[in-house]
């Protein structure tokens, strides 16, 4: 049989039953269109997080514990690194800068009147304040009573904004803190690039004279500061060798590694590393979320493969009078195998279109930005044509062994 006549025949007969050709359709436009949404919007995410990771910092060094189990991650928590790893850290070849960060344990925060709680201060020196983050004002100094606010803090947390000048008043537990704010910024170098997603109010005060979290360090015998993460600014350059010399400082000299409890290995990560891990995660997700949009497109293939069926039933007799006029089993299959076929096709058409509306517009609601997702989208599509191949591909048999003889006297 002429292929275009299958065709035409096959399109004919998807024709004839509108209403029904149409739900079939409906159940592979919706497999369709949830893939393709789940699998752009999953994407876009990816690109969002990983570009803002990979653009915090390149040649930032993050020195932390790490958990090796979920039982050890308060114990990752401690402050480990001393002034005495700090020095050593400073000393290495192609080191720029090295940032600590600590916790300040707080209760509320006052000004003008109004007064929010909050869970904690944020412990570092004037470094952490650049002229690239500065919005306003000047990084504290240390030694003082002063404190830079990030943009959040200052313009959305009180009634009023709050400028440099102003005073807040900061209460911990058996102790009142007034303090002078100096500053305004968007975020801080040595900031974790995971612990930026999300609109917080932060307080960075000078951990001279406002930390108070000490141990007796292994390398001198005196009670010296220590934090609970540290970031190694390098030469740009030198990132990859000073991530191995620290690598090497912390497994055999460092007082962290003396101090660090069992469970907990000390790492040093640079923003691709976390930018990878982030991509592994988020893909993860991606797939199993897919995954479970894929069972509309199951549901699709049993929709094509039930209204096939009906079709052979319906067609018996125009079956028995093809073979009877000379067409061929191969010829029968064809033209019902067509035909579902282009159900399938029709569906992954009309789903992909869809499924990118849907996934652009819950982009927008998520507000990141748009990223196409080219491998998820070819697969859907082959996947929707496969479906409708491997649905129809028993009907079709079964309509090609129909017996000419039973089929012509089929009412």
């Amino acid at each position: 049989m002429d292929p275009r006549e299958s065709f035409t025949i096959a399109a004919r007969s998807i024709r004839s039953h509108k209403l029904r050709s149409t739900l079939t359709v409906i159940g592979v436009v919706i497999g369709i269109a949830s893939v393709v949404t789940f699998a752009t919007f999953g994407a876009s995410v990816e690109s969002e997080i990983v570009g803002s990771i990979a653009d915090s910092g390149a040649n930032n060094i993050y020195v932390l514990g790490q958990p090796a189990d979920e039982e050890g991650f308060e114990q990752a928590l401690q402050p480990l690194f001393t002034e005495h790893d700090i020095d050593r850290l400073s000393e290495l070849e192609g080191v720029e800068a090295v940032i600590p960060r600590g916790s300040i344990p707080a209760n509320s925060v006052s000004h003008g009147g109004d007064t929010v709680s909050i869970q904690q201060l944020t412990a570092t020196t004037p470094t952490a304040v650049t002229n690239e983050t500065l919005v306003a004002g000047r990084s504290f100094r240390s030694g003082t009573d002063e404190v830079v606010l990030n943009r959040v803090a200052a313009e959305t947390t009180f009634e009023e904004n709050i400028t440099a000048g102003d005073e807040i008043t900061v209460r911990r537990t058996g102790e009142t803190v007034n303090l002078t704010v100096v500053g305004v910024v968007n975020g801080t170098a040595g900031e974790l690039p995971v612990g930026n997603f999300g609109p917080q109010p932060q307080f960075y005060v000078p951990a001279d004279p406002h930390y108070q979290a000490v141990v007796e360090s292994p390398a001198t015998n005196a009670r010296q500061r220590a934090y609970p993460q540290i970031t190694v600014v390098s030469q740009p350059a030198e990132t990859l060798a000073v991530t191995e010399a620290i690598e090497t400082y912390l497994a055999e000299e460092s007082d962290a590694g003396q101090l660090a409890p069992a469970g907990v290995d000390l790492v040093a990560r640079t923003s691709g590393d976390f930018a990878e891990e982030i991509s592994d995660v988020i893909d993860q997700i991606t797939r199993f979320v897919t995954g479970i949009a894929v069972i509309a497109l199951v549901v699709g293939a049993i929709g094509i493969a039930n209204i096939m069926l009906v079709s052979v039933t319906e067609r018996t007799r125009e079956i028995g009078i093809m073979k009877a006029v000379g067409a061929r089993n191969r010829d029968v299959m064809e033209l019902f195998l067509l035909e579902a076929t282009l159900l399938g096709t029709g569906g992954a058409l009309l789903g992909l279109p869809l499924g990118l509306v849907v996934g652009w517009a819950a982009t927008r609601y998520a507000e990141v930005g748009f990223a196409f997702a080219p491998y998820w989208t070819a697969l859907a599509v082959l996947v929707g044509v496969l479906v409708g191949v491997v649905a129809g591909l028993y009907p079709a048999w079964r309509a090609a062994h129909v017996d000419p003889i039973d089929a012509l006297r089929y009412e």
